[in-house]
This record gives C-alpha cells, sequence and structure tokens, in this order.
C-alpha cells in the first residue's frame, strides 16, 4: 500500500486559519481605525455617508485582501525564518488590497460622497502594520528567547576590529536563532570608535583592554575580524590574545571580504604560524608558471604534503599533461579525486610506482615524455631513518638516481629536487642521504643537457610526520606535549611557501644550483608547543603539561641553512637565494656510490662511515 505522499497536517492548517482569521479582523480594524483616525477618534463627528459604504464593501473588501495575500504566499511562508522578501510581499499585498479597496468604494458611495483621500493612506498603515505585528512578532519572540538561553548557556565571545568584516559577521551572530555565541564587547585601536556600538555591542576600546575584557566579560572565545591586517600585526595581537586562555579564531584573508564570502562558516581556528611573524612569500605565479602551461609535467612523491600541494598549483596553470607518481595509493587517491573535482578539464595520469624500480622509472618516462620532473619521493622521517639507514638510501639516493637518470635519458628539460636545510652539516641519515641527492643532481648536470636543481627549505608546518600534527595529538588527548629539548629552535614555512619556493627555482633554474629560502628568525619548539597549547584554550602547565623528553637520535638543536663553502648569491626575489655548485671530484663520487649500493643492497651492519666518506660533513654518534 502506497503511502500518502502529502499528509494532511493539523498544525500547518491551524497556523494558517489563525492567519486568516486574524487578517479578516485586521481589514475589519484597518477599515474603521482609518476613519476614526480621520476624524482625530471622535465617533460623533465621523459622518454617515462614510460609514455606509466602508461597511457595504467590507465583506468584498475581506475576501479580496485575502485572495491577494494568497496570490503574494502570505500563508506559504515560514515566517520564523522571515526577511526582506516576505517584508516585500507583505507591503505589495497590502497596497494591492488598498487599491482595489479604493475602487470598490466608488461604486458604494452615497449621497454622491466619496471618502476622503487620506483614508486609503491612513488604511493602509493601518494594515500593514496589523499584518507585520502578525507575522513578524513570532520571529522576534522566538529570536528574543533563543538569546536570552544564548546568555545562559552561550559562548562568550570578543570581537577584535571594527570595520566591514566585523560588521558582518557580529550582525550574522546577533541575529542568527542558531548561533551559541554571544558577543559581550568589539575591540578596536582606531579611538574614534571607542564607545560607540555595533549592532548594539560596545567598542570597549583598543588592544590594551583585550585582557581586561576578557576577564571581565568571561571572555570564552575570541574573533579576529581583520582580514586585511599584516602578519606582523596579527603576530603582535594575538601575543596578547594568547595570554588569555581563550579559544582564538579568525577570518582567513581578504579574498573573503572583497568576494562576499564573510560569515561566520568561514572563521577559522588561528594557527600557530600566525604567530610566526613573517609575512608569507610572495611569488609571481603565474609569471613563473608560464613555463608550465602546455607542458607534460611529472610529480614524485605526488601524494604526500608538498607533492601534492605542486600537484594543486600547477594544476591551475593549465599543463598539457599533469603525471603523480607515488607509491602510497591512498594519499595519491585523495589528491587525485581532489584534481578531478576542482579541474574536470585537466588531462590527469596517476600512477603507482616505486623511484626504486629502475623499469618502472623508465617505462613511465618512455611513455609520457615529461618536459618538467618535481622529485618530491624520499623518506623524510629523522628518527625512522635513524633505525633503517639502509632503506634511507635505497630509497632516497638511489631512487633519485633512477629518476634523474631516466629524466636525462628521455630529455626532460628540467628536473627539481626537493631538498632540505638536514642535508647541511648533517647529523642523521636521512639529511646525509639527502645532501648525496644534492650531490648527484650537480654531478648530472655537467654531463646532460637537462637543467638539474636542487630545492632547499626548513621545516613545514603541517606536513606529514612534522611537530604540530603530533603537538595537536596530543592536546586533544589531554597531553603531555613532548618537546625533545627546551633549547631545540627550527626554521619553519607553510606548504604554499615551500612550494612556491620549488615552482621558482624551476623558472631561475640555470642548472646545478641549490636555492635557498630566506625564512626569516628561527623559532624554538617550545614555544610553538606553549603557543598551540594556549591557542587551544588550555593553560600550560595546568591544563596540559610540557615534558622534554631529549634529543632523538640523529636530531641537533639547529640546522643551518647552507655550508660555509657554498657561498650566497641574491635573485630576482630577495627571499630566495642560490649557492654556488660544490666542486666534487666525479670518479671517486660515482666509486663510492657504487660501493654504497652494494652495502645497502647487501643490508649492511652499518653504512654510515661509508655515508661519511661520500658527506665529509656528515658527524654521527659512534
Amino acid at each position: 500500500m502506497k503511502k500518502d505522499r502529502n499528509p494532511f497536517n493539523v498544525k500547518l492548517f491551524y497556523r494558517r486559519t489563525c492567519l486568516i482569521v486574524y487578517d479578516i479582523i485586521s481589514v475589519i480594524f484597518a477599515s474603521y481605525f482609518a476613519v476614526f483616525i480621520r476624524y482625530e477618534f471622535r465617533l460623533g463627528d465621523v459622518p454617515e455617508h462614510f460609514l455606509t459604504p466602508i461597511t457595504s464593501f467590507l465583506p468584498i473588501n475581506i475576501v479580496l485582501t485575502l485572495f491577494v495575500c494568497y496570490i503574494f504566499r502570505l500563508y506559504h511562508s515560514l515566517w520564523a525564518f522571515a526577511g526582506e522578501t516576505e517584508l516585500q510581499n507583505l507591503v505589495v499585498s497590502c497596497a494591492v488590497s488598498t487599491i482595489l479597496n479604493s475602487i470598490g468604494l466608488q461604486f458604494f458611495k452615497t449621497a454622491g460622497q466619496p471618502v476622503p483621500k487620506s483614508y486609503y493612506f491612513l488604511y493602509l498603515f493601518v494594515l500593514i502594520s496589523m499584518m507585520f505585528i502578525s507575522r513578524f512578532s513570532y520571529r522576534f519572540m522566538r529570536s528574543l528567547k533563543h538569546k536570552q538561553q544564548n546568555k545562559k548557556n552561550g559562548i562568550s565571545v570578543m570581537v577584535i576590529g571594527a570595520g566591514e568584516a566585523a560588521n558582518v559577521i557580529i550582525k550574522e551572530i546577533v541575529n542568527s536563532n542558531f548561533s551559541t555565541m554571544v558577543i559581550r564587547c568589539i575591540i578596536d585601536d582606531d579611538k574614534g570608535k571607542w564607545g560607540r556600538y555595533i549592532q548594539g555591542i560596545r567598542v570597549a576600546g583598543g588592544r590594551d583592554k583585550i585582557i581586561e575584557c576578557a576577564d571581565v566579560y568571561d571572555i570564552d572565545e575570541i574573533i579576529v575580524a581583520m582580514p586585511s591586517i599584516s602578519r606582523a600585526e596579527l603576530r603582535k595581537i594575538l601575543e596578547i590574545c594568547k595570554e588569555t586562555n581563550c579559544k582564538l579564531r579568525s577570518l582567513p584573508g581578504m579574498y573573503q571580504l572583497v568576494n562576499g564570502e564573510v560569515n561566520v562558516s568561514k572563521l577559522r581556528d588561528v594557527e600557530v604560524e600566525d604567530l610566526l611573524g613573517r609575512e608569507p612569500i610572495s611569488v609571481d605565479l603565474d609569471s613563473i608558471l608560464g613555463y608550465v602551461q602546455s607542458k607534460v609535467v611529472l610529480v614524485t612523491g605526488g601524494g604526500g604534503s608538498i607533492g601534492s600541494e605542486l600537484c594543486r598549483q600547477i594544476a591551475c596553470h593549465r599543463p598539457r599533461q599533469l603525471i603523480i607518481v607515488d607509491i602510497y595509493e591512498n594519499n595519491v587517491y585523495d589528491i587525485q579525486q581532489e584534481l578531478k573535482t576542482r579541474y574536470p578539464d585537466l588531462d590527469l595520469a596517476v600512477l603507482i610506482a616505486s623511484v626504486r624500480n629502475t623499469n618502472r622509472m623508465n617505462w613511465i618516462f618512455e611513455h609520457y615524455q615529461p618536459d618538467i620532473v618535481y622529485h618530491a619521493a624520499a623518506h623524510k622521517h629523522v628518527p625512522l631513518m635513524e633505525d633503517s639507514p639502509n632503506e634511507a638510501v635505497k630509497n632516497n639516493v638511489f631512487g633519485t638516481w633512477k629518476t634523474a637518470q631516466a629524466a636525462a635519458f628521455y630529455g626532460v628539460k628540467k628536473f627539481v629536487l626537493i631538498s632540505t636545510d638536514k642535508a647541511v652539516n648533517p647529523t642523521n641519515i636521512m639529511g646525509a642521504s639527502k645532501r648525496i641527492c644534492e650531490m648527484i643532481i650537480q654531478t648530472f648536470n655537467n654531463h646532460y643537457d637537462t637543467e638539474f636543481v636542487a630545492v632547499r627549505f626548513g621545516n613545514v608546518l603541517g606536513s606529514n610526520g612534522s611537530v604540530i600534527p603530533l603537538f595537536r595529538k596530543q592536546i586533544v588527548a589531554g597531553g603531555p606535549v613532548t618537546v625533545t629539548h627546551p633549547d631545540i629552535i627550527r626554521y619553519f614555512m607553510t606548504i604554499p611557501e615551500a612550494v612556491s619556493l620549488v615552482l621558482q627555482a624551476g623558472a631561475y633554474a640555470k642548472g646545478g644550483e641549490i636555492f635557498v629560502l630566506d625564512m626569516g628568525e628561527p623559532v624554538k619548539i617550545l614555544d610553538l608547543a606553549e603557543n598551540l597549547i594556549r591557542l587551544s584554550g588550555y593553560r600550560v602547565g595546568e591544563d596540559i603539561k610540557i615534558e622534554f623528553t631529549g634529543l632523538r637520535p640523529g636530531e641537533k638543536l639547529y640546522e643551518e641553512l647552507l655550508m660555509e663553502e657554498e657561498g650566497l648569491k641574491e635573485t630576482a626575489n630577495r627571499l630566495i637565494h642560490v649557492g654556488k655548485p660544490i666542486e666534487i671530484d666525479e670518479t671517486q663520487f660515482f666509486i663510492q656510490l657504487k660501493k654504497l649500493k652494494e652495502e645497502s643492497k647487501n643490508e649492511s651492519g652499518d653504512i654510515r662511515p661509508l655515508i661519511q666518506e661520500i658527506v665529509p660533513t656528515y658527524h654521527y654518534h659512534r
């Protein structure tokens, strides 16, 4: 038996019936009250020949008004969510009703006396008022009830910024029937705004009032609504905010404001990178990626954090074909689906392959004939590679060798190696293996037409295996947050910045260079941990404790970006530098590589002394 698709709704029928009855009363009230207003509420002064036509036409007027209200869907709207459209329909329907009323009364006038013209304006005003009260009072009372509940159970919010973006956010929160946030105060450094109000919320003062207001108003969450502020200024404000132990959220940037996308859903948690105090690296990707357009581009390790961002930025600049190579199917599947959705016309090839497989890599290069290669595939986790040094050599060193060899043999124009600051004076196998990779591509550059180049940068915030995701997991678990040493420092950059550097290097490459990004001042890992705890709304040492576990195998307190003998030259981008290629005894180097290959293949018990022969700057604990 089929169910009725449109079952009778008793509650809806009751509401509509009540509205119709109310509208009938409204028409009657408006018809007579307009006359009484016209004669200043002196009933005895109202002429009979004015009341008679109104009374005679009233039944017809009621029917016509109900019909007009029906046409304008005044009985179909959800008045709990009524807005500008519903208000317009209400006013227009009342205006039409007034016009029909004025026409009808001409046929019912007595003794040739017309109804006063002022009556129609008064009738319209009263009718609109009555219908407005019936429709919008429900929304008002519902909103008032919701706000009262929020005051008791809601999240107390401070908004920093009193500009356009803040106004949009405040308006949405104040008017929402579903928001659990209650805005208590606004902070802005503009003295001209102090003491004034936005959507009924007072601007309490400048940034010096943040801590005081957080305490006075018992603030739970702070929203930074200043999308145009510089990174340096944002850091100063966040440094104050984090002392309040409030959760911090902000708008992503000016893009959302310009495109009208400012709303509560666009708010994001303040990230630890917001506290780095450095403006993000700026590159002209449109001009740089001119060499990518209409080219066949291959990215190894394309499913990783760096590789996948490379694929995103390359895909939006219309390559002839993008080839993603990775051994880990889950990550590469994710980026494949993302690119298919965002760029349906992109010629995309996703291949599962290991860079250690010579025949597989040769087949890929022979079949697809790439013009540009970004080699991001590598084992990067320092402690794990210390435990499995032979695997680091097989994958990083000889995976790079085989990929670079295939690139040279099949006529690739540019080959960009993703390197690391850990390759400088390495104290671990991972860094030493990446230094050998740099030596390989510099050597290949001397013998082939392919332009081989390396790009070296520091730690990437949020990348797989980086410290930030680990800290977040530890905080969610209630702590403790583990830091290896109180004095350990690192250079940091965001994933998009790292990828921008890689792409810039491809444009600048003449062959054999090692490109380095000026990443500003190094950051203490302990500061990062403390900031992340505070940004999560917890107190360091009380809610979440920090434990020091000691330096891990192969780890050092700080990383250098360049070896002293490499020197440094500027490029067109003041934040990007290039190191001079180091002279290498190629004959000896190839002999050492051959021996290294045999030792790693035979699972040598300790391959470190041989690596130190190849990389004299490599030092390790014996």
